[in-house]
């Protein structure tokens, strides 16, 4: 489906209530940006599982284009919350316009093993033409639109930064949040006491907690544990106007979004962030092999690329061990794209490089590195050209 077949709202859908600082963004309404539009459906989600080789691409692109997505967060749909989203967010308070119909098509009729599958809500895959193994998907987060005025933080399961110290009652803590407008930005907020007026406020800063490309082989991966495929790296720097790139490991790269945040400290210590739907425009465009490495040298892993850094990343479930394969990621990358011997480069990180800690609670804890690439100006550099529609670099 493109952007020009989606159809307005209709009887007040879409429109902010007394209750909504900004419109409910149901399926098919309010603006879509994007060249193309991906709405979450059964036909196009994976619950708790992220795409293989195997599986069969929900919408196919060219390199280049864009695709607006309605990603679903998986708070008020899972099993343990009653996976009845309007009876879940009713009991807070939500009026029930202003649950997504697609998280309770979702919940209702997408089949999930809570025993063995992850938590995670994601959409597509989608294929995009020219993309071959050995290649960088390039991702660029162009816009970022909160779907609901709410989310939910939630200490489940005995998991977080302190197993077996919180949660301290022997039942699951979900926390909700309400969004408002406070001086034309918008603040998720929380009491101080439980059953409080939410008199504490932290800006939002959304971003997708999982953007990916499908692996190699015919077995689903576990929606949890990130990997050099990306998947759910939870890094917060990941808003609009950043990129993310990925090594390409299947034919077309298969690409997918999911778990959606409005905001997340690093560390996301409680088990996860403010976690809530968002409308997520993205660019996709695929980087041939010999391009990325002139412009990065050989990148094996998540590569994020803000106005200010380019982010090496680190994973493994033992967080020093992320944290050296960081340090080696990020002494690569900089002898890769400016040279840098390596003496010379772990003498620069370790005076000028913040190594920041994505997560530690999703099996495979994660670390980011922040070069600052205003520090290489006087630094010939290449930047990394996409293949155009000829099949070659642009």
């Amino acid at each position: 489906m493109t952007a020009a077949e989606v159809t307005e709202p209709v009887d007040g859908t879409g429109t902010p209530s007394a209750r909504s600082p900004f419109p409910i963004l149901q399926p098919h309404t309010g603006p879509i940006p994007g060249d193309h539009y991906l709405p979450a459906t059964p036909a196009t989600v994976l619950w708790g599982r992220l795409p293989c080789a195997g599986d069969a691409a929900v919408l196919e692109i060219a390199s280049g284009e864009s695709v607006t997505f309605d990603t679903v967060s998986h708070e008020g749909v899972l099993d343990d919350q009653g996976k009845d989203p309007r009876a879940f967010f009713g009991a807070h308070g939500v009026p029930a316009d202003q649950v997504l119909d697609d998280a309770v098509e979702i919940a209702a009729s997408v089949s999930r093993d809570p025993f063995a599958d992850g938590p995670h809500v994601v959409v597509g895959p989608v294929r995009v033409a020219g993309a071959r193994p050995g290649d960088l998907l390039k991702i660029t987060v162009d816009t970022l639109a909160p779907r609901v005025p709410y989310g939910v933080i939630s200490n489940r399961h005995g998991k977080g930064a302190l197993p077996g110290e919180l949660p301290r009652t022997p039942h699951n803590v979900s926390v909700f949040a309400a969004v408002e407008e406070r001086a034309g930005a918008l603040f998720g907020t929380l009491p101080v006491v439980e059953g409080g007026a939410p008199v504490v406020a932290f800006p939002l800063a959304p971003f997708l907690g999982t953007m990916g490309v499908a692996v190699a082989g015919d077995e689903r991966p576990h929606s949890v544990p990130p990997g050099t495929h990306g998947g759910n790296i939870d890094i917060n720097l990941l808003v609009e106007g950043t990129t993310l790139f990925l090594p390409v490991q299947v034919e077309g790269a298969m690409a997918y979004v999911g778990d959606p945040h409005f905001a997340q400290g690093d560390g996301e210590v409680a088990l996860t962030a403010l976690e809530a739907s968002l409308r997520a425009t993205l660019r996709f465009e695929v980087i041939p092999a010999d391009a990325a490495r002139a412009a990065f040298g050989d990148v094996t892993g998540p590569l994020v690329r803000t106005p200010e850094f380019l982010v090496p990343t680190g994973m493994d479930p033992d967080l020093d061990a992320a944290m050296r394969a960081c340090v080696r990621a990020a002494l690569a990358l900089m002898n890769g794209r400016w040279g840098m011997d390596e003496h010379l480069a772990y003498a620069y990180l370790s005076a000028a490089t913040d190594f920041d800690i994505s997560q530690v609670v999703d099996i495979v804890s994660g670390v980011h590195a922040r070069i600052r690439e205003a520090d290489f100006a006087a630094v010939p550099a290449v930047e990394p050209a996409p293949r155009d529609t000829d099949g070659g670099a642009a």
